[in-house]
């Protein structure tokens, strides 16, 4: 994806692209939301493209860029946004298992996030960009 200038809400590590890329062949087109807490706290859950039901009430954070991939979109539901709209996040790997229904856990893996706030600067473009559209 070209930049444009407005930060990207969330980014992906080069292990949690290397585990995307396996998923990816095995399952096909992926997707990724961004849990509210029930079942794995706020662990980025993925999911094969279908398997997860997107709705009206849900948003997309972008889509991560990962070689040899379709891009994967990265969907959180509109109440949690208002908490974490000032948040960049980042989707990493580490080993262990977690106890939701995202498709890594049988291999041992899960994924988590990694966040930090927004800059001062990153924070005025994005909302530049967002009264813009």
């Amino acid at each position: 994806m070209p930049h444009t200038g407005v930060p990207r809400r969330v980014e992906i590590t080069a292990a949690a692209a290397g585990l995307l890329r396996e998923l990816a062949a095995a399952h096909g087109p992926l997707i990724f939301h961004q849990s509210g807490g029930c079942c794995d706290g706020s662990s980025p859950m993925c999911y094969p493209v279908g398997m997860f039901r997107i709705g009206a009430a849900d948003i997309l954070l972008g889509e991560l860029e990962v070689a040899d991939i379709d891009p994967v979109p990265v969907y959180m539901s509109r109440s949690q946004f208002e908490y974490w709209r000032h948040t960049h996040l980042t989707i990493d790997v580490v080993e262990g298992r977690g106890s939701g229904f995202s498709i890594e856990a049988p291999h041992g893996k899960r994924f988590l996030i990694r966040s930090r706030l927004f800059s001062d600067e990153e924070s005025a473009a994005l909302r530049a960009a967002e009264s813009a559209s």
